[in-house]
């Protein structure tokens, strides 16, 4: 029984260092790659595993969608909400070019029922 722990022990820290050294950078969660190496080095079994349940992000198509996402694909379910992601200037830029667009578009409408014989007044 111990030969058989021990092997998978090396097989579980060969293959963490493995795949902690031709992970992209980008790839590694909370520590960078040197760190992950150096306590998959000193701690084999634990470091290992926490590399695998902490360290390494994995990509999301190959993962299952989340619980919430899988939900509203079936029929009665709502759709999750929108979240915006522009900054509050883009938001007050977009909303200043609204309402120009929108004083142009009165503009236009006034002026052409002036030009067409009626009147300029908004009570009509």
């Amino acid at each position: 029984m111990i030969p058989l722990m021990t092997l998978l022990t090396v097989a579980l820290f060969v293959t963490s260092l493995v795949d902690i050294i031709l992970r992209d950078s980008s790839k590694v969660k909370h520590l960078p790659k040197v760190v992950w190496i150096l306590i998959v080095i000193f701690l084999p079994l634990i470091g290992s595993l926490l590399w695998w349940i902490l360290g390494r992000e994995y990509d999301s198509a190959r993962m299952p969608a989340p619980r919430a996402q899988r939900a509203t694909d079936r029929p009665g379910y709502p759709t999750p909400r929108v979240v915006d992601t522009r900054t509050t200037e883009q938001q007050m830029a977009d909303l200043e070019r609204e309402i120009e667009e929108w004083r142009l578009r009165e503009e236009l409408d006034r002026r052409r029922r002036a030009s067409e014989g009626g009147s300029t007044s908004p009570s009509e």
